[in-house]
């Protein structure tokens, strides 16, 4: 019988490149009682798939008093937007909220053009 000789697999860069890092939202909870968790991930990975950190949580249901509440570990948020990370619309309309106006500058495509 010949024998299979394990190959080393070629890592490509040009892939490794073209791929982003996201901060976005993915969903958590049950039916029709959502919550999301705010993470980074690459852009290729699946929305509740793998991610390299957990960096807040965002509850849209409005509570007793019609809050809706969010939760959001600034400093590590900072750490992956000088690294290079890009937030989603969604995103990054939650750090306009909790971020004083003008700090956020993205390079988030504008999905109005």
């Amino acid at each position: 019988m010949a024998r299979r000789v394990a190959r080393k697999k070629q890592v490509n860069l040009a892939d490794q490149a073209a791929r982003e890092i996201r901060i976005r939202l993915s969903r958590w909870g049950c039916t029709n009682r959502p919550f999301f968790h705010v993470v980074v991930a690459d852009s290729k990975a699946p929305r509740d798939g793998r991610h390299y950190e957990q960096v807040g949580a965002y509850d849209p249901m409005p509570n007793e008093h019609g809050e809706k509440l969010v939760s959001l570990n600034h400093n590590r948020i900072k750490h992956w937007l000088v690294s290079g990370a890009t937030p989603t619309t969604a995103v990054a309309q939650l750090l306009g909220l909790s971020y004083p106006a003008g700090w956020l500058v993205t390079s988030a495509p504008n999905k109005l053009h």
